[in-house]
Formats: C-alpha cells, sequence, structure tokens
C-alpha cells in the first residue's frame, strides 16, 4: 500500500505543477486580450492594409458590417488573435518549463533549434502573407469591379467576412512554413527517414498545391504562392537531413 502511495506522489506534483502552468499561461492570455481589446481598432488597422492599398490610393474602399453586433465581435475576435501572438512567448516558456526537467541535456540540445525555428519559420509564413500574397490576392478580386448587365458590380466586403479570411491567410501561411519542423522531428524519431522522403518527392509536390487549393482563397495566386513555398522546404528538409547523415557518418569515423 505504502508503494502504491509513493507512486502516486510523483504524478500529484506533475499534476499540481500542470495546473500551475496552465494558469499562468491563461493569466497571460487574458492580459494580452485586455491590452490588445484596447489596442483593436489599431490592430484592426494595420490588417487592413493589405486592402487599402489593393484598392489604391484615392479609392472608396470601404468595409461594412450588415449585421449590428457585427463589428463588436470582429473586435473581439482581432483581440483574441493578436493576445494569442503576444502571449505566446510566456506559453512557449511555460510548456517547456514543464517538459524541460523529465528530458536529458542530449534531448534538450537536439529540441532547442526546433523550438527556436518554429515562431521564426511560422512568423516569415505570416510576412509573406501579409506583405506579398494578400495585396496581389486582393488586386486580383478587386479586377472584378465594374459593370455587368447594365448595373454596378462594387466590391463592399464586410469586416467580419475580411477579418476571417485575413486570419486564414496568415494561419494557413504560417503553419505550412512549419514543414521542416515537422518532417525533422519525424526524422530524428526514426518515424521516417530520407530516403522514403525522397521516394515521394513527386507526391509531395502534388499534395503542396492540393493543400494550398484547401487552406487558401480559389485563385491561382495565393495557391500558387503556398505551393511553391512547401515544395522548396520540403527539399530544405531532405537538404538538412543529408547533411546531418553525412555529420554523423563522420563522428562515426572518427571515432
Amino acid at each position: 500500500m505504502s508503494e502504491l502511495d509513493d507512486s502516486k506522489a510523483p504524478l500529484l506534483d506533475h499534476l499540481i505543477e500542470l495546473r500551475q502552468r496552465l494558469l499562468w499561461c491563461i493569466a497571460a492570455l487574458a492580459i494580452a486580450f485586455a491590452i490588445c481589446l484596447y489596442f483593436a481598432d489599431d490592430i484592426f488597422g494595420l490588417l487592413v492594409q493589405p486592402l487599402t492599398h489593393a484598392f489604391g490610393e484615392g479609392a472608396d474602399g470601404k468595409l461594412i458590417y450588415t449585421k449590428l453586433y457585427e463589428a463588436f465581435f470582429v473586435e473581439i475576435k482581432v483581440a483574441l488573435f493578436a493576445a494569442f501572438f503576444v502571449a505566446f512567448p510566456i506559453i512557449a516558456n511555460q510548456l517547456w518549463a514543464f517538459v524541460a526537467p523529465g528530458l536529458y541535456s542530449q534531448e534538450k540540445r537536439a529540441f532547442l533549434p526546433f523550438l527556436i525555428a518554429t515562431p521564426l519559420l511560422f512568423t516569415a509564413g505570416a510576412a509573406l502573407a501579409y506583405f506579398v500574397v494578400m495585396p496581389l490576392a486582393f488586386k486580383y478580386f478587386l479586377k472584378f469591379e465594374g459593370s455587368t448587365g447594365g448595373l454596378q458590380l462594387e466590391a463592399l466586403p464586410a469586416a467580419g467576412e475580411y477579418l476571417s479570411l485575413v486570419m486564414q491567410f496568415i494561419l494557413a501561411f504560417g503553419i505550412c512554413f512549419l514543414l521542416p519542423v515537422l518532417l525533422l522531428l519525424l526524422n530524428r524519431a526514426g518515424l521516417v527517414s530520407r530516403a522514403q522522403l525522397t521516394k515521394l518527392r513527386r507526391y509531395m509536390i502534388v499534395a503542396s498545391f492540393a493543400i494550398a487549393a484547401i487552406l487558401t482563397p480559389p485563385d491561382i495566386i495565393s495557391q500558387f504562392m503556398l505551393g511553391l513555398p512547401l515544395i522548396v522546404l520540403f527539399e530544405a528538409s531532405l537538404l538538412i537531413m543529408r547533411l546531418t547523415e553525412k555529420r554523423k557518418k563522420e563522428q562515426v569515423t572518427a571515432n
């Protein structure tokens, strides 16, 4: 009976620590949300810039809302969206502080590059979406303005729908740019090898554009500008695996 009680003690300690870490994460997210909610108009103003540039200088572009409560919920969504990014360093630090004590020093060194690469790659993908893809895609969509059948066809995007589209762009590009992290982790865990991935190269090319077609709006510009980087990131992952294998062989030969 005493042995059972002793085995329960570490588990209870871990659960208590996990609860404390989660509370810190929730507190960080709540504080970030309160701050971002205060600056929600300014943050949404930044997210609107790609559409503003797409309309062009002097254009009478506008955002509308068709429900009385839509503008209010747009601010809430903007604040939540921004709060997650603001609080992410604290959340990641709390998760790492919970997991790290259970890892050997060698395992910590192995995971460190992935921890650094994850926010950098996500930011790179989000930046590509914000500065390049969205302005080009919005200009393409706005080309359909004009007259048709004797009636004026005018773009009047709703604020809520526009925000959802921007979030879709940023999250799709940011998450897809984490492909090297996923592949290298699977390779490090021994679940896939470089030779196996190399054989799947032709399928990966097709899958890249299929994923791009699912995650982006139905325009060729967005799909191409997500599918092509996915292929490049896949090839970069294979190159890193090859260099890692070469370094391991050199270390074995030296020993």
